[in-house]
């Protein structure tokens, strides 16, 4: 069996999710895909993910109502065990590899961490991660009959629908440990946009655009119109004008929309890997030859000082007088 561990907040699937179960169905190993649903009053999450897995396991319990990495190891472990699951997959997000390590532990399993790309190969699970400040592609292979994978979010495309009748949700009974952690508040961001990893239309922007006035004029007024996340370079982030959520490419957010606007962006490589997988890409900057336009699907040549104003004011008049209106 290949267990999904399901993240959700909120009463609503992450993203992640879908790519996790790509990735499960794509491994080749024997058994079917199971979606694994930990919290409390998760029904509504289980019966999302039914129509993508094989079977859907739900451990609904208070003691899983908050998030406590050894608890949360704890009861997959036990369920692992029970079910006989040789591949469980997690999101790489911060609490994902802060508790498949204590997982990999409990089961004795390889950890395969971080990872961009994994596949069975006559046996052995084989995976690649990023390395060395992400200069780096490595290959890791896991030399033991039971593997943790933590896949970096947004590398895998989101799975489709299986096609036949949603998996009915099976309910697991837990035997847990006392929680030694006591979540006494949280923080959120005081913003009402879109998240990258969730988001159909992402406008990042470079180093191209200025300075942070000019981010905001250029990049966020452009994404606004669109309803669109707002993503960036790594140098807009390290000088700065963005905070670290934004970032895009190998040490930041890998993300697949539908449509990525880059402003501004040169394409190094590093970027380029976090966003190359986007359905249509279009790239404005004054650099005819920058690596970004040899990926792109549409590239505009120009100053974006004056290229973005001009489309954001082509976005404001459509709306305004709608074709066939």
């Amino acid at each position: 069996m290949r267990i999904v561990v399901v993240a959700h907040a909120e009463g609503r699937m992450s993203q992640s999710a879908f790519g996790l179960i790509t990735a499960a169905r794509q491994i080749g190993r024997s058994g079917p895909v199971a979606a694994l649903v930990l919290g409390r009053g998760v029904a509504g999450v289980a019966q999302q993910i039914a129509p993508y897995v094989d079977q859907v396991l739900v451990a609904d319990c208070e003691e899983l109502a908050q998030y406590d990495p050894q608890v949360w190891a704890a009861a997959v472990a036990q369920i692992a065990r029970e079910r006989q699951a040789h591949t469980i997959l997690v999101t790489a997000s911060r609490s994902g590899r802060e508790w498949s390590a204590r997982l990999a532990v409990r089961l004795d399993a390889a950890l395969l961490e971080d990872v961009v790309s994994v596949a069975d190969q006559q046996g052995s699970l084989m995976a690649e991660r990023y390395t060395c400040l992400a200069r780096v592609t490595e290959r890791i292979e896991a030399l033991s009959p039971v593997v943790v994978v933590s896949i970096k979010p947004g590398v895998f495309a989101a799975a489709e629908p299986m096609g036949a009748a949603p998996a009915e949700p099976r309910t697991v009974e837990l035997v847990l440990p006392p929680t030694r952690v006591r979540v006494t508040g949280k923080l959120r961001d005081a913003t009402d946009r879109i998240a990258l990893a969730d988001a159909e239309v992402v406008v990042s922007g470079g180093r191209g655009v200025g300075d942070a006035a000019g981010f905001e004029r250029l990049v966020v007024g452009l994404a606004d119109p669109l309803g669109a996340a707002v993503g960036a370079s790594r140098a807009v982030v390290d000088a700065g004008w963005r905070p670290y959520s934004e970032q895009v490419g190998q040490t930041g957010k890998t993300v697949q929309p539908k449509v990525y606007i880059a402003v501004g962006i040169s394409g190094a490589v590093q970027h380029l890997s976090g966003m190359n997988k986007s359905r249509l890409i279009v790239a404005i900057n004054k650099d005819a030859d920058a690596p970004i336009f040899r990926v792109c699907d549409f590239g505009i040549v120009g100053n974006v000082e004056s290229v973005v104003p001009a489309l954001i004011e082509q976005i404001a008049a459509a709306r305004l007088h709608p074709a066939g209106a």
